[in-house]
């Protein structure tokens, strides 16, 4: 039987406990979490915000086809990816990634391989609005 796999791009707060709660399965033995987070400095300076936008219907379709790829390097259960788009203030939450499986290393390292090609192929991109008032687009990263 398929595993669930949940991927959402919103302006709305994204909840850690909504995805474990999705991702949870009475045959899983790990559920792994990547939470990530606006910090306060970049480069030396005070971070006052970030600002994400994305193409969402892309967006959403790239990250159903990361999760398909991971599912054929990993045995994996339940996938959950959430990412926020907007204004995401310093100590707040702009990603999660939530999976479970039978054994830790399989979402361990699933994980870190969603994250990675989350932020190397999905069309979200993100702007530093710096104390100052000044700002920066980031370019994605190529993990």
């Amino acid at each position: 039987m398929p595993g669930i796999d949940n991927c959402k791009v919103t302006e709305d707060p994204l909840l850690v406990q909504e995805l474990i709660d999705i991702v949870k399965d009475d045959g899983a033995g790990a559920i792994s979490t990547f939470i990530g987070t606006t910090r306060n400095v970049f480069q030396d300076k005070e971070v006052k915000t970030l600002s994400y936008e994305g193409y969402v219907p892309m967006a959403e379709k790239i990250l159903y086809d990361i999760i398909a790829e991971a599912r054929q390097k990993w045995s994996l259960i339940n996938v959950a990816i959430h990412h926020k788009v907007g204004e995401v203030p310093v100590g707040d939450t702009s990603v999660i990634v939530v999976v479970s499986s039978k054994h830790r290393r399989d979402s361990l390292e699933a994980c870190h391989f969603l994250i990675d090609e989350l932020k190397a192929r999905v069309p979200i991109w993100k702007k530093e609005i710096f104390a100052d008032g000044s700002s920066i687009w980031k370019d994605n990263c190529h993990c």
